[in-house]
């Protein structure tokens, strides 16, 4: 013990234990990101990943200074492309977890050297098995107090949508806490050196630890800022929603009233003269106004009025909205519920509808039954081309990206509030939106 401690003998971390360390790391980090693989095709991977560490880390493990640094480059590279070839996610998003995974890498090899070194160089303890039980057990504990932890946070239904400036931020955590831990081993005179190995052993363990606490409470506040941003965007998307039924009220109240003057015209116009060409005219027009009286009479107001403003529109945009709901149905929901269940799902549709070139194959139809205990509101509009999807919403391609599927989240959202469930698939060229609710 007391050639360890005066700090005679510095015994640097095995590099197989570097390896393994962080390759748990990333199967551990791995969880915020979208898996590309899974199953054998996954683990032969992960394995040539591990594979490739080891050898990596072991070869170059008698290196020092610059070079060292190098090759300590090289091991995050490598950590970053087994994250990247094994996930779909973005390179940043996978970058700003691959930070994330070096970090607590580092932290649990220093933790579980630095005890390795106090029983077994400094207590004089024999290592052999008892050595490799100590290893599994805190890199085991480690990785269990982490997931617990990361399992509070960790969303499996939202993208990570990581910036650059948040990846960069988290580089400098990562970068700042490797060369503070490090450098005592590298040069005894730094504020961070210490006159004892076990000084030193533990300056690296709690500046690792302090780094790894920093990046979490840095991730939790920028979830918890994102998680704001989106209710605010979402909220905003509802009372847009409810303006627009409101304006369209008050234009159809404005319809209805031009539309019983519309009736004393036509009586007055049939007493003229030119009776074909009058007549062919007046019929038209009275067939127009009679397919406007059949249509939006589903027995709920607010669903009329919302209806007969998206009819309106798609005619002007030549899109065929066919629907058969029964509007009593949906006496229980709140109004401005209504607007945003059915407001953001015809929005969505019309916007893939108005892509379509050809007029004849822009259709639409709505319609909601009751089936045994749910109520079932269904949305079906015929599409083109292949969709892609992230967390179940369809990927945006409009020129306010910022606002990516907010509509569709809002709608999720409120369908949520009645214990109901959204569920999104297309197929035969036909973007089915099913929506059940109990009742």
């Amino acid at each position: 013990m007391g050639d360890w401690a005066a700090g005679q003998i510095l015994p640097d971390i095995p590099r197989f234990y570097t390896a393994l360390a962080e390759w748990l790391s990333c199967l551990l980090c791995m969880r915020e990101l979208v898996r590309r693989y899974s199953g054998w095709k996954f683990w032969g991977i992960a394995g040539a990943a591990f594979l490739v560490q080891s050898v990596f880390l072991v070869l170059t493990g008698g290196l020092d200074g610059p070079v060292w640094l190098m090759c300590m480059a090289a091991a995050v590279f490598l950590m970053f492309c087994f994250l990247r070839i094994s996930c779909g996610s973005s390179s940043l998003d996978v970058g700003y977890v691959c930070v994330k995974a070096f970090v607590l890498a580092e932290f649990m090899a220093s933790l579980a050297w630095q005890l390795h070194c106090f029983f077994f160089y400094g207590m004089g303890y024999e290592s052999g098995w008892t050595g490799l039980l100590l290893l599994l057990a805190v890199y085991g504990g480690t990785c269990l107090v982490t997931r617990g932890i990361s399992s509070r946070y960790i969303s499996g239904t939202e993208r990570m949508d990581t910036t650059g400036r948040e990846l960069l931020f988290a580089a400098v955590i990562g970068l700042s806490v490797f060369l503070m831990s490090n450098i005592g081993f590298v040069y005894s005179q730094t504020p961070f050196s210490g006159k004892y190995a076990s000084d030193i052993f533990n300056v690296r363990t709690l500046i690792d630890l302090g780094g790894l606490a920093i990046l979490v409470a840095y991730h939790i506040q920028r979830l918890h800022l994102r998680a704001q941003h989106d209710l605010e965007s979402m909220e905003m998307i509802l009372h847009n929603q409810y303006t627009q039924y409101q304006q369209s009220q008050e234009t159809l109240d404005l319809i209805n009233y031009k539309y019983h003057d519309l009736k004393h015209h036509i009586i007055a116009l049939r007493a003229e003269e030119n009776k074909e060409k009058r007549n062919a005219y007046l019929d038209k027009m009275e067939d127009e106004i009679r397919n406007y009286e059949a249509q939006n009479k589903t027995g709920n107001q607010v669903l009329d009025t919302l209806l007969t403003a998206k009819s309106l529109y798609c005619m002007r945009e030549k899109i065929a909205l066919t629907y058969v709901v029964d509007g009593a149905r949906l006496d229980f929901m709140d109004v401005m519920d209504i607007c945003s269940i059915f407001g953001n799902a015809l929005d969505n549709a019309i916007e893939c509808e108005k892509k379509i070139p050809e007029t004849e194959k822009r259709m639409i139809h709505v319609s909601m039954f009751v089936q045994q205990t749910f109520l079932i509101i269904r949305f079906e509009n015929y599409c083109e081309g292949e969709l892609d999807f992230e967390q179940n919403l369809p990927v945006t391609t409009k020129k306010q990206a910022e606002f990516h599927g907010y509509g569709l989240k809002s709608l999720r959202h409120t369908v949520h509030k009645y214990g109901g469930e959204v569920d999104i698939d297309v197929e035969d060229q036909w973007f089915r939106l099913k929506i059940l609710i109990p009742l």
